[in-house]
């Protein structure tokens, strides 16, 4: 693998340049935060599970984080906490593949004669669209 010597010399380079800045400095900040990463920032090397970088889960969020003001003024507490309920199920359907305003028209069409019971169907996981027939 050619990551790991590409790693270990970006370490060592790092504790060799961190003794030749002044503490409190905004680039002493920007490797002291590597270096204290250190492993976290590396784990990819060791398990190839993990992706080298977070901008998929970055891009997941960005609706979220871009509407955060917007959310501020929902006028209640409980309306806030049902904008956010609302908006975690279509996130939720759309990593399941589902088409968000198709999943929620179908489900809010079906929610009032669906047993109690039955009610977990409906979550995006789970979810099936009716056949037409």
């Amino acid at each position: 693998m050619k990551a790991r010597p590409i790693l270990e010399r970006l370490h060592a380079w790092l504790l060799a340049r961190r003794t030749q800045v002044p503490n409190g400095s905004g680039i002493a900040r920007a490797i002291d935060y590597s270096l204290k990463r250190g492993v976290a920032l590396t784990h990819y090397v060791d398990d190839g599970r993990m992706p080298i970088g977070n901008n998929w889960i970055e891009n997941q969020i960005r609706p979220i984080a871009l509407g955060r003001k917007n959310w501020l003024l929902a006028g209640s507490l409980r309306a806030g906490q049902r904008a956010a309920a609302i908006m975690s199920l279509i996130q939720s359907a759309r990593l399941n593949g589902h088409e968000p305003f198709a999943y929620l028209k179908d489900v809010l069409e079906r929610l009032p004669t669906q047993p109690y019971s039955k009610i977990g169907d409906l979550l995006p996981h789970r979810w099936q669209p009716v056949a037409c027939v």
